[in-house]
């Protein structure tokens, strides 16, 4: 089977064998219906941006599918699993193209227990999410006389003013269709029950229906017990109107809820591949677009002016050194003072140098796994419909990418070492570090959820997949990196390194101040754009433009090479030769602003989180994606910085 043979076993196991709506073609995802055909809608978990803790459906007393079918979960990837995602079917069934309004069941008498939950779940907002033919359902609301658009609906309501809480116990389904006539190009159906092919005139055959759209009105309603208690599931009901507050019911011990629900089918000109428009429409687009344009023009003027004149100043001055014959070189050592006074220093072995080898490999393993996910992205092949794959290919990138990491990692600790002794301790700890710390995290996280009983927990068997996962792909593709890093050609440093270390001329004010400064020409790269992604995993709004944010990756590529290379400069024309972790700092120092921005958001744009259990879950998020934002700019800034100061005296012939 070969060394790789486990491995790529195991990844088929868990991605194919499992596949949940895991993988996406463009525009392959399509199921056409026949008129009358049973169509149902399936469950997710309950969400709040209150909490931030997922519970399952069924864990509010709602009505069950009837037996023998039970309740049944949908098979899910690994980045559902990992996201809390937990897909069940549900007895809401239809039948395509007919209107009907259909009663469920009857509860029994709600105790404490259940009137305590309820409760709970309503006044910390949650929402049940539906699906229907991989569409959530959508509800729109009227604020202020702004249409705004939600996700799911709400378990319950309570109203101003009152101590009373009600429940959503009707519900009114608007499906939005489109007429399907069976010609055009040939599809490749990968629908609910499996994948097949349809040849060109199979199609002309299947006109049908395609689900376009799916909108959900919440209705609270008052019934009576004794008489809905004699109906059977799904028997023919009244529909009904959405009452005033004083008909809708009441959640209250020994109450009995009846469920009822009715369904509505809509002609629609939407065609089946702009059917997520609607879900991926931003609000304020145009000031989204037009504020970070803005953005990304000052920064780019203001990063082309100091990197040019900077050019500009170190040019002169090799010009000017290289002009001058030995004796006048001589000379202006001895008068001049800045860069050139620390050639014999300036390759020195920085402190702590294997931290900065494991950081700088996992700083590659982050930034390539970024870069390929968002260009994938961009380029179409990973759907919203797709649940959890951005997730799921973000893990198996970084497992992959591992070798880069080893690679470059034990490169440069033998730039820095002069040999390749301790190579394979290196590269454990490459492989152990990042995933170490974050698993620390999401271990403390984990008992949280497991304490609330949330779904969001991660089971035991997916840690040890996981597990599974780094210790027969990450780390042996990071060792491998690490052999050929051992092998690959030697970069020799351009001078020698003095024995006695030079001293540091001292300062006004110390310089890592400077370098904490320099990380906030970084963060007004992506500010804007960082708001946007946070609201979409904490408000539950969903993000689609990754062609902007490839642009937006890209700049803040540039801007920390340019930002690090610059620091580097001004350190080293003070003759402060320690530049190795100051320049990591300088564009890795981005990372300690987006924390103190996701503080800010948490207390101005989060403030309906409730508690300090969603407190400690978003900050331990929150420090996971600052941590590897550190790793990452400080890995791109650092590498710019050695590959100049390496070119800058290479460039000069010093004694």
């Amino acid at each position: 089977m070969g060394i790789f043979g486990f491995p790529l076993v195991l990844l088929f196991v868990v991605l194919v064998v499992n596949p949940g709506d895991g993988f996406y073609l463009p525009g392959s995802y399509m199921h056409t219906y026949s008129e009358n055909e049973p169509i149902s809608i399936k469950v997710n978990s309950l969400t709040s941006i209150e909490t931030e803790m997922p519970f399952s459906y069924y864990s509010l007393p709602y009505c069950q599918p009837p037996e023998p079918e039970g309740i049944k979960k949908s098979a899910e990837n690994l980045g559902e699993l990992l996201m809390g995602d937990l897909i069940e079917n549900s007895p809401y069934r239809f039948h395509m193209y007919v209107n009907e309004s259909l009663y469920l069941c009857t509860t029994p008498p709600l105790n404490e227990h259940d009137v305590k939950l309820l409760k709970q779940r309503t006044r910390d907002l949650y929402q049940v999410n539906m699906i229907l033919d991989n569409l959530p359902a959508m509800r729109y609301t009227d604020q202020n006389g702004v249409k705004v658009q939600w996700t799911g609906y709400p378990v319950g309501y309570t109203p101003s003013g009152s101590n009373d809480d009600y429940i959503i116990n009707h519900l009114k389904f608007k499906v939005y269709v489109h007429k399907y006539d069976g010609s055009g190009v040939q599809i490749i159906g990968t629908g609910e029950d499996g994948v097949g092919v349809t040849t060109l005139n199979e199609q002309k055959a299947m006109a049908g229906y395609e689900i376009v759209g799916l909108e959900v009105v919440p209705c609270s309603v008052r019934r009576d017990p004794e008489t809905f208690s004699k109906l059977n599931m799904y028997d023919k009901v009244d529909p009904v109107s959405c009452p005033d507050p004083e008909k809708a019911q009441v959640i209250r011990e020994q109450e009995k809820v009846s469920f009822t629900y009715e369904v509505e089918f809509v002609n629609s000109n939407i065609r089946w591949p702009s059917r997520w428009d609607a879900y991926l429409k931003m609000d304020g687009a145009r000031v989204h677009w037009f504020s970070i344009m803005n953005s990304l023009m000052v920064i780019f003027f203001l990063a082309g002016i100091v990197f040019v004149i900077f050019l500009r100043t170190v040019r002169r001055d090799l010009t000017r050194y290289e002009e001058l014959d030995k004796e006048a070189q001589a000379q202006m050592n001895e008068e001049l003072s800045g860069w050139k006074l620390v050639v014999g220093d300036v390759f020195r072995e920085p402190t702590c140098s294997k931290l900065l080898c494991i950081m700088v490999g996992d700083g590659v393993q982050i930034t390539g796994m970024a870069v390929v996910t968002i260009v994938f992205a961009a380029l179409g092949f990973m759907s919203p419909a797709s649940r959890g794959m951005l997730l799921t290919g973000m893990i198996i990138l970084y497992l992959f990418l591992g070798i880069f990491a080893g690679y470059f990692g034990v490169r440069l600790w033998r730039t820095i070492k002069g040999g390749s002794e301790g190579w394979t301790s290196l590269c454990w700890s490459i492989a152990c570090f990042f995933p170490g710390v974050v698993f620390a995290i999401l271990t403390i996280l984990n008992f949280i959820l497991w304490g609330s009983s949330s779904t969001g927990a991660i089971p035991i068997s997916l840690f040890f997949i996981l597990l599974s996962l780094w210790f027969c792909i990450s780390v042996p593709l990071t060792l491998l990196g690490g052999f050929m890093g051992t092998r690959a050609e030697h970069i020799q440093f351009p001078v020698r390194t003095n024995q006695i270390p030079r001293e540091i001329p001292a300062r006004k004010y110390p310089s890592w101040l400077l370098v904490l400064g320099a990380g906030t020409l970084p963060f007004g790269t992506l500010f804007i754009e960082l708001f946007f992604i946070l609201s979409s995993i904490w408000l539950g709004r969903f993000y689609y433009v990754f062609g902007f944010l490839l642009v937006v990756l890209l700049l803040l590529v540039i801007v920390c090479a340019e930002v690090s290379v610059v620091l580097t400069y001004m350190h080293l024309c003070v003759e402060d030769w320690r530049w190795w972790w100051k320049a990591f700092f300088a564009s890795g120092s981005v990372a300690l602003y987006v924390f103190l921005y996701s503080i800010n958001y948490l207390v101005f744009d989060l403030r309906s989180l409730s508690g300090p259990v969603s407190a400690i879950l978003y900050l331990g998020y929150s420090s996971i994606m600052a941590f590897a934002i550190m790793l990452s700019t400080g890995t791109i800034g650092f590498l710019m910085s050695f590959y100049f100061v390496h070119y800058l005296f290479s460039s000069v012939k010093i004694d």
